[in-house]
């Protein structure tokens, strides 16, 4: 004799949803095809309850005005890409030097052509905001570009009405050879182009790892740091409306 259960008499239980492991917020980051830097910066500081999401823009191996200004056009379709069915809460394109070639404007309007409901940030956009958190003016930069790029991101900083005393690059093309500029390396770097005038010191660059060394940074030259992957993700942060404070990665995400 069949039981109720097997022939199907015995009504399933409703099933309970929740809010899933993402309730505080959704973040959609849009990379370069070449970046290895990015996501695990991304994930070693995301909190508990936010989701962070990644796509990928078509890149060959070399960081120059072309190849960034060519990337720029799949911006659009590879924030689609993110999460085609859930609402993003903010979508940045992780790339520094990308978003200054194009320009924040630009970035915009293209993140949000895939991802219409987020909030559409960019790279530069956030170093921007960390500057002008610490109210500095007089700054110097630091970065793995070549002369090409170096001199378009000091006149982006300058029309922000930042005074960029200096901006020294290691001359890199590739972004393969940038993810291995070992960390002991970029402290020694940015020592050395700091002036004593200089209100805070930039290190530009996503696939740089200067996030493991910001802190030890900061406390040598005793003004602020910011760095490229932990102003962007203080801003996704703060935009997606997530206050957490988080030590040891300098004085931005530790007071701000």
């Amino acid at each position: 004799m069949m039981t109720e259960r097997e022939n199907g008499t015995v009504p399933r239980a409703e099933t309970r949803l929740d809010q899933g492991r993402h309730w505080r917020a959704k973040i959609g980051f849009v990379l370069l095809a070449t970046e290895q830097t990015i996501e695990a910066d991304v994930f070693r500081l995301c909190p508990q309850g936010v989701g962070v999401h990644f796509s990928r823009v078509w890149i060959e191996d070399a960081i120059t005005v072309d190849t960034l200004d060519n990337a720029g056009q799949e911006l659009a379709g590879a924030a689609a890409r993110i999460l085609p069915n859930e609402n993003l809460n903010v979508v940045c394109y992780a790339c520094t030097s990308g978003s200054m070639v194009l320009g924040e404007e630009r970035v915009a309007l293209e993140l949000n052509k895939g991802a219409p409901k987020a909030q559409a940030t960019s790279l530069i956009a956030c170093v921007i905001d960390a500057l002008n958190m610490f109210n500095v003016h007089r700054i110097v930069v630091g970065t793995p570009y070549i002369d090409e790029i170096n001199e378009m991101e000091k006149r982006y900083l300058e029309n922000r009405g930042f005074e960029v005393l200096d901006i020294q690059g290691l001359d890199i093309t590739n972004d393969s050879e940038m993810v291995r500029v070992a960390p002991d390396f970029i402290a020694e770097f940015a020592l050395s182009i700091d002036r004593p005038e200089a209100e805070a010191i930039f290190i530009s660059c996503g696939a740089l790892r200067s996030l493991d060394v910001v802190d030890q940074i900061e406390r040598a030259v005793k003004k602020p740091v910011v760095v490229s992957n932990q102003a962007m993700i203080w801003q996704t942060l703060r935009l997606a409306g997530v206050q957490d404070r988080i030590d040891g990665y300098g004085r931005l995400l530790r007071e701000h």
